[in-house]
């Protein structure tokens, strides 16, 4: 053999070997992603955040790996979700509502903490301050400031001009204010509208037929349903029964419209998805959740649903279709 082709072939050899050293000792990062509704449900939401992943250059199995739990709705099934995501100490938690950050919190104090969703992220005691967190969980709010819930409603009375009482769903089960605060809203915004404000509880999923039956106790003939973990876990379910009973709904999660109810209008939940994975590649880069401020929606979308729309016997404004930014038929 040639000398000066031996020399490099070794050359050659040594790099490939100290390369796959390099790579078989380069971090594999473990995040644990916890959701409150089923999988089938809810997996775009885990999609988006991938995605988001995948544009910040992880790859799945290579550099990263990503556990997913799932509640299916059910408190209990929360608990050994996240019970299970602990005990494989993930670098980071990323979960999809406010009190499910806060259990995450109660749990760990060492493990980061990525929330999407929360409706109100000092007053859960999730964070000190939205520019300055102060503990191990960030991420992304919830509230976009008052005036969306009206804005929602003002949609509604847009194309089914004749309503005149408001149902607003809402569950009265949480141990935190913000679904009062957004229940309250809603029915300040009703009012402003000429609409009747009907409050309708509901605490668990076995609760929803009782509340439909309630409202057509109380003459409703529109609602609006105040989202939450439980309510979105179940949207599935309310839509169906909305349509059942022929009710023009409302909602503040396009994921209840794209699962065939009438009209959302809401902050981005992919936009926001992709945001989570950012705040989870500044945490592997050694930033600390203490010291990444909270930030709060900055892109909304109108969903409509025609065929929901057709199924109640309403047209759809051509200006609000062109307004739209998903017409689902």
């Amino acid at each position: 053999m040639d000398r000066r082709a031996f020399t490099v072939g070794i050359g050659i050899a040594v790099f490939a070997r100290e390369s796959a050293v390099a790579q078989n000792d380069a971090k594999i990062y473990r995040i644990g992603f916890v959701e409150a509704g089923s999988f089938a449900a809810n997996r775009p939401f885990l999609d988006a955040f991938k995605n988001g992943l995948r544009e910040l250059g992880y790859i799945e199995g290579a550099n990263v790996i990503v556990d997913s739990r799932w509640a299916d709705g059910r408190t209990e099934g929360f608990h050994k979700a996240l019970a299970d995501l602990i005990e494989l100490r993930p670098d980071v938690i990323v979960v999809s509502s406010g009190l499910g950050a806060l259990e995450a919190k109660r749990e760990t104090e060492s493990i980061p903490i990525v929330f999407i969703g929360a409706a109100d992220p000092i007053g859960l005691g999730l964070v000190q301050t939205l520019a300055h967190p102060g503990g191990n969980a960030t991420g992304l709010a919830l509230n976009a400031g008052k005036g969306l819930i009206g804005k929602t409603l003002q949609l509604l009375t847009e194309i089914a001009p004749g309503i005149t009482r408001l149902a607003i769903l809402w569950n009265s089960s949480t141990l935190t204010s913000a679904n009062r605060e957004r229940l309250t809203e809603a029915q300040d915004a009703a009012r402003t509208l000429t609409l009747i404000p009907l409050p309708i509880e509901v605490r668990d999923r076995n609760g929803f037929a009782p509340a439909f039956a309630a409202m057509r106790a109380q003459g409703a003939n529109a609602l609006f349903v105040v989202t939450d973990p439980l309510t979105l876990a179940n949207r599935s379910v309310i839509v169906k029964l909305a349509s059942l009973n022929r009710i023009p709904a409302a909602y503040d999660f396009s994921e209840f419209a794209r699962s065939g109810g009438l009209l959302a209008y809401s902050p981005s939940s992919e936009a926001a998805f992709r945001q989570a994975a950012g705040y989870v590649d500044k945490i592997f880069h050694g930033q600390k959740p203490r010291d990444l401020p909270v930030q709060q929606p900055t892109k909304f979308e109108l969903t409509i649903n025609v065929q929901a729309a057709k199924s109640l016997d309403l047209t759809i404004p051509q200006s609000l279709l062109l307004r739209a930014d998903e017409v689902i038929q």
